[in-house]
């Protein structure tokens, strides 16, 4: 396993922004960490009440969004206008143009989120969106898949790639486990709480990623740790 602490990430700041980036996103830049297979963006984002990002497009990317605290009033292209709130989660097909808002409607409280952009199998497709809620319940000690690819037998949303995103809510020494297989790639990110993947210890904006098949062992050291977990179809950037 490959470890990528979370003081390591870049960072941005404006004021009414604190963003921490796994990748290289708008001024931070790091050729090490440029993306992992089709996940191209993690960003860590808190925004201030009152505050947010204005109208702004994105092309041939799948966006998706997890709110961990407060609100965030979304606005597009399409005419969609919803607030995302905790345990709900958004998935934005931008194909070949969308255009929209985040905006934090909470005139006192800050909003944390988690947005995510994952590389389309496809481009040009036709830009969609979708918004769905998830009861906390069906995350606590396993995990539960959001978003991804084509699958039978659950309610995720789908994007348009061969990935997964699941997510989980562990209780003090709670333990839940996860093969990785051939051809598969793994990232798997703290959000808030602590954990052991494998006996290493895991604090809130650390991540731990493997490209080979292995048996992560995960289990939760703090009394609520949230993680997402991210099961990747490998990509080999030697034959690009």
């Amino acid at each position: 396993m490959k470890i990528r602490k979370a003081a390591e990430r870049g960072l941005t700041e404006t004021g009414w922004l604190h963003s921490r980036h796994s990748f290289s996103f708008a001024e931070y830049y790091d050729p090490k960490h440029m993306g992992f297979h089709s996940l191209r963006v993690i960003n860590d984002d808190r925004v201030e009440a009152a505050a947010g990002f204005g109208m702004h497009g994105h092309r041939d990317m799948e966006i998706v969004t997890i709110v961990v605290e407060g609100e965030l009033e979304h606005k597009d292209s399409l005419g969609h206008g919803e607030v995302l709130r905790p345990n709900e989660v958004q998935v934005m097909t931008a194909g070949r143009g969308i255009r929209h808002s985040e905006f934090n409607p909470s005139k006192t409280a800050s909003a944390h989120f988690i947005q995510i952009w994952i590389e389309p199998d496809t481009l040009g497709l036709e830009p969609a969106y979708a918004q769905k809620a998830f009861s906390s319940e069906h995350r606590r000690n396993t995990l539960l898949r959001v978003a991804g690819g084509r699958h039978n037998g659950d309610q995720a949303l789908h994007i348009n790639q061969d990935a997964h995103i699941y997510v989980s809510t562990l209780t003090q020494n709670s333990t839940i486990n996860f093969d990785t297989t051939n051809g598969r790639a793994c990232w798997l990110q703290v959000i808030r709480g602590e954990c052991l993947v494998n006996q290493v210890k895991l604090e809130p904006g650390d991540a731990v990623a493997t490209e080979d098949p292995i048996h992560l062992h995960i289990q939760g050291t703090a009394p609520q740790t949230e993680i997402i977990l991210f099961d990747l179809r490998y990509v080999d950037a030697r034959a690009s």
